[in-house]
């Protein structure tokens, strides 16, 4: 399926990662803005560890994958009408996040497995950022990449690079149709947007990548190899050039808090709307963001905030701890459809239903209201800012040890923030 979009379509994404000793504290920290079509309704979705039958099959968005034994539990933000996720974390504390890329290499025909639905697998399939690594790079070479990104039967299409995060490191994934490299972040802070980034400083890549370059007579096989420099389009789309600007403006932002970067950090940059960070432009936005802070230390809890609503900088970043327990938050869960989803029916996209959750309803009314500047807008601002700050006090407690909260206080964190915020709306 080719790939059909506006040249200056405004689609994009950010991601970030700070790693020690760029952290102010001994810890990974993963930052997501997942920038969607405006209307669009992402979810987070809590799935559990599972066991499955020997040779069972996988329904993906598009299409199936062999099962594998034991998949771990993750918790996804993700668009709600397809299979995979934006950005998500597993119980192991890996997190990733994916952003779209055009390169020289053509966007293949037909439906394979989108990059949201590549990151949900590896979230199911690894317990480390560099087996997830491995897991997408196994999962492109068998079944591709490749189906329209968006709900609209004016097909988009791309291919897709990927952040991936664990306790000790972070990773950087970029593909190019089967092809990818990958390097290794040991430590600084980094981030990745509309555009390939690894140049020479490769640290794992695709048997074939130098090989097909060659053939393509796209690197002469002399030199150095420039993965960013030799795959990239020479002449970029207007939506890679203007990524080009938000991706600095995400690297400065991050060197000016180097040794200082914390969740609170992370957060203030995603809400960033002078750089393009935080979207709202045309046809796109920021539908939901995420940050993770996932600790050294691995008798601590990873805490994994996340929005479940649309623009960061009027938005919620509430906490959620993997523990036994755990149950889907039924606000944030949208309305499923079924056989009758206008995504399952062929041709796709004919139709349109309302994805619409609780919780995205709620705040759609009350950031009218803030849009508005009146004084019920600005009380709800300040419910919204006194609710984060709780969220964020309860997790400078547990990691410095001055608060172990019980087993069923960690399950139910996410829930009782959804439930407060939820309440803030009514």
């Amino acid at each position: 399926m080719a790939s059909s979009s506006s040249p200056d379509a405004p689609c994009s994404c950010d991601c970030f990662v700070s790693v020690p000793p760029a952290s102010a504290i001994p810890a990974v920290i993963f930052a997501k803005n997942s920038d969607r079509p405006r209307d669009e309704v992402q979810e987070v979705v809590f799935i559990p560890a599972g066991n499955h039958t020997p040779g069972s099959r996988l329904q993906c968005t598009y299409i199936e994958v062999e099962q594998v034994l034991k998949t771990h539990a993750v918790i996804l933000s993700r668009p709600s009408w397809l299979w995979g996720a934006e950005m998500g974390a597993n119980e192991h504390g890996v997190c990733i996040g994916n952003e779209a890329v055009w390169t020289k290499e053509p966007v293949g025909e037909g439906e394979a497995l989108l990059g949201m639905d590549l990151l949900r697998l590896a979230l199911e399939r690894s317990s480390t950022a560099q087996e997830a690594v491995h897991v997408i790079a196994g999962l492109l070479d068998r079944y591709g990449q490749g189906g329209s990104c968006r709900e609209d039967p004016v097909p988009f299409c791309y291919h897709n690079t990927f952040l991936l995060a664990d306790r000790t490191e972070a990773w950087v994934l970029e593909t190019a149709g089967r092809l990818w490299a990958a390097q290794r972040i040991q430590g600084g802070a980094w981030n990745i947007s509309n555009q390939l980034s690894i140049g020479t400083a490769i640290s794992a890549e695709h048997p074939e990548l130098r090989s097909h370059a060659k053939a393509q007579g796209w690197w002469t096989g002399q030199g150095t190899f420039d993965f960013a420099e030799v795959f990239s389009l020479t002449q970029q789309p207007v939506r890679m050039e203007a990524a080009k600007a938000r991706f600095r403006a995400g690297r400065e932002l991050l060197q000016q808090r180097q040794g200082t970067i914390t969740a609170e950090v992370m957060m203030d940059i995603l809400r960033n709307k002078e750089s393009g960070i935080c979207m709202d432009s045309g046809g796109f936005r920021t539908t939901a963001s995420m940050v993770s802070v996932l600790p050294r230390d691995p008798t601590k809890p990873c805490v994994h905030f996340l929005t479940a609503t649309p623009d960061p900088s009027r938005s919620v970043f509430k906490p959620f701890i993997f523990e036994a327990g755990v149950a889907q938050a039924p606000q944030v869960l949208s309305p499923t459809f079924g056989a009758q989803d206008p995504a399952r029916i062929l041709p796709r996209f004919q139709t349109q239903v309302d994805r619409r959750h609780s919780l995205y309803r709620r705040h759609q009314a009350a950031l009218g209201l803030m849009e508005e500047g009146q004084d019920q807008g600005k009380r709800l601002r300040q419910k919204q800012q006194s609710l984060e700050l709780e969220g964020l006090e309860a997790l400078r407690k547990l990691l410095t040890g001055e608060q172990t909260l019980p087993p069923q206080g960690l399950s139910g964190l996410f829930q009782a923030f959804v439930e407060k915020e939820h309440q803030a709306y009514a």
